[in-house]
């Protein structure tokens, strides 16, 4: 085996959904500011009673059954977050844990919006170069839970949820070469610091490096894969919001690609963006088995990290 791919796909989101007539019953704004500057039309919040290891347990747990296996068959376990609450056990442990895998490594990934991507990547090498088998790769951020609900400008951009890929080893590259790296002269544009943590950018900023900066740095992760923008069926940015999204698609150049638009219904989801709008793309028959697709996320610290995968 000299490659590894994506064998299946799972997520999972909280039960409670907030409409954005909900959130203008909580701060000045309204539905058409919303809609107008972000494209989110609702999300899904957690409960205090629901941590992120309960939604990362759910959508791996989905993902396992989806690849028809048991969790004895995984053997590293990693998880991409930034909500978090405790230091230790880490959260790729508290899964691993709930899910009954006996003897993995777990480690959590923090890098923020790119966690998913980064840790994608992280088992992609780890299956080629034989240190594990069987990998879950696990996208799930709480982000409800570092939001102050009083500021209108970051309380409406974000969601609760998960996202989880099976990662096997293969004869063929079903998960081609990442292209990563960061700005970290400009990574206090995305921050969750503090005591209690709060969430928190320079939206402006933002905007601009992910339109300007960013479609090159994607159409070379396209490269990396040997292909072109136009070969792509799907892409799968960072579900920031579709002011970014769209731009970032369109000269990007994909343009027979179904662009996922997930964020209108779920919010900003940090790292569950990725993993959560791909699984919909495969549930829903939006894509099929062995259609090229684009995943590249983006964010804090302002990092990134995109790979070409082959849908499950």
């Amino acid at each position: 085996m000299n490659g590894s791919r994506i064998a299946a796909v799972g997520h999972y989101q909280p039960a409670r959904v907030l409409t954005n007539e909900d959130l203008a019953g909580m701060v000045d704004t309204s539905d058409e500011w919303i809609t107008s500057r972000v494209g989110i039309r609702t999300r899904h919040i957690a409960g205090p009673d629901e941590p992120v290891d309960e939604l990362a347990g759910h959508a791996a747990a989905k993902a396992l059954a989806a690849a028809g296996l048991a969790p004895g068959d995984i053997d590293l376990v990693l998880v991409a977050t930034s909500t978090a609450v405790d230091r230790s056990p880490n959260m790729a442990a508290r899964v691993a844990a709930r899910l009954g895998i006996p003897s993995p490594a777990a480690m959590d990934v923090n890098v923020v919006c790119a966690g998913f991507t980064h840790a994608l990547a992280t088992a992609d090498h780890a299956v080629r170069a034989g240190a594990s088998g069987r990998a879950l790769v696990i996208g799930a951020d709480k982000m409800s839970a570092v939001t102050d609900w009083s500021d209108r400008t970051t309380c409406v951009l974000v969601g609760d949820g998960a996202g989880a890929a099976v990662v096997e080893a293969t004869n063929d590259v079903g998960i081609g070469p990442v292209l990563w790296g960061s700005v970290p002269e400009m990574g206090n544009a995305v921050r969750i610091e503090g005591t209690p943590p709060r969430f928190a950018q320079e939206g402006q900023s933002v905007y601009r490096w992910a339109t300007t900066q960013l479609p090159p740095i994607a159409r070379k992760a396209c490269e990396r894969a040997g292909l072109a923008p136009e070969d792509l069926a799907a892409v799968v940015l960072h579900q920031a919001n579709l002011r970014i999204i769209e731009p970032l698609a369109e000269k990007l150049g994909a343009v027979n690609a179904v662009v996922a638009r997930d964020v209108s219904e779920s919010g900003n989801t940090s790292a569950a963006s990725i993993p959560l709008a791909f699984s919909k793309l495969v549930e829903q028959g939006a894509i099929s088995t062995g259609d090229p697709v684009l995943l590249f996320g983006f964010g804090g610290n302002l990092s990134y990290a995109g790979q070409v995968v082959r849908c499950p």
